[in-house]
Parts: structure tokens; sequence; C-alpha cells
């Protein structure tokens, strides 16, 4: 049996570090992130769908779809991040799906789908178990202004645009505690692991 487990967390709460370790365990991990830009690769549906929308002033040289410029229009026009989120959310989800039915005919113990939006893209309903990544708000900050090179206030509005960390921890099965060093963090997840006879 295919154990899916569905890793999510807030803003710089160390999710990647947690999802970096289960990959350096050899445990198959479905990024969310890189599905979405597989989904819109030169010649796929997905990026012919973009185009069909939105234009073909989207595109690069190359034929590649140009992220920075429809990220720039999508952020600052909400009816054409719907549209997008339209085109793009079936797309990854049907992707995810195939990649989770080829590891459970490959009887995998366990899978990871590790997935930034876990719960506001409904992700909760294909996998069997979910862990949360979290911290302080104090450290989540801090890490964030650090790492996006951002002041205090631009960073709180990040923030403030995602679930509250409190409230992804009410639905999680399982939650790390990211606030101190990354092997405390690390070893969270290998106690988990050995609880449930995944490694």
């Amino acid at each position: 049996m295919t154990t899916i487990l569905g890793l999510t967390g807030g803003i710089a709460t160390g999710k990647s570090t947690v999802s970096a370790f289960f990959k350096s365990k050899d445990i198959p991990v479905i990024d969310a992130d890189v599905v979405a830009r597989q989904v819109v690769k030169i010649d796929s549906a997905g990026l012919r769908q973009i185009i069909a929308a939105f234009g073909p002033r989207f595109l690069n040289v190359d034929h590649s779809l140009n992220r920075k410029q429809l990220g720039e229009l999508v952020f600052t026009h909400p009816d054409k991040l719907t549209e997008l989120n339209e085109i793009m959310q079936p797309l990854i989800a049907n992707e995810v799906q195939r990649q989770i039915s080829t590891f459970k005919q490959l009887k995998v113990p366990l899978v990871v789908l590790d997935a930034p939006l876990l719960f506001e893209q409904h992700y909760e309903n294909v996998v069997d178990l979910i862990m949360v990544v979290t911290t302080t708000p104090a450290i989540q900050l801090d890490r964030l202004m650090k790492r996006n090179q951002l002041s205090q206030k631009n960073a709180e509005k990040r923030i403030s645009a995602q679930w509250s960390l409190i409230e992804k921890e009410k639905r999680a099965d399982v939650v790390i505690d990211n606030s101190r060093s990354i092997e405390a963090t690390n070893q969270q997840v290998v106690e988990w692991l050995e609880i449930n006879h995944l490694v």
C-alpha cells in the first residue's frame, strides 16, 4: 500500500527544507511548483490555452512562457489571476493525479506531495496524511525579510495573503516545528517515519 503525504507550510517556514530531506532519503516527492512549470512547457496544451486566453505577447523569443510578464499582469488584475487559475489548476491536478497513480502501481510505500497551496487548492482530498511545517511568527517574518530582501511591511503583506499557520496546523496530522536547527527539524521527520514504519 502507498501512503500519500501532503506536505505544506507557510511562506518561509521551511517546507523546502523538509522536502529536500525526503528526497535525500530517496522518498519520491511530487512538487506542485515543478508540475506547474511542466504543464506549460513549450508546445504543451497548457501553454496553448494560456496564449489563447492572454495573447502571444506573453511568449519569449524561444516560444516559452514569459512568467515574469504574466505574473506582473495577474497580480495587479485579480480577474486575470482567476482566469489563469481556471486554466492552470485542472492541468496541475491531472498531472499530480497521474504521478500518484504511477507510484501506486509501483507500490512505493511513501510518496510526498509538496504543495504550498495544499488546502487552498483542495489537495487534502488526494492525500492520506498532512504534514505542516511551521515556525514562530517572528522567525517566519525575519526569514522572509532576509530571504526575499523585503521590508517588514511587504513581508507582512505576503504572509497575511496566505492561510494562517494556526489554521493549517489545526488541519494537520503531523506538525513539524522548524524554529530551531535544520538537524532538529530533520530529526522530527525521522521520528515520524520510524513511528509509521516508513523507513
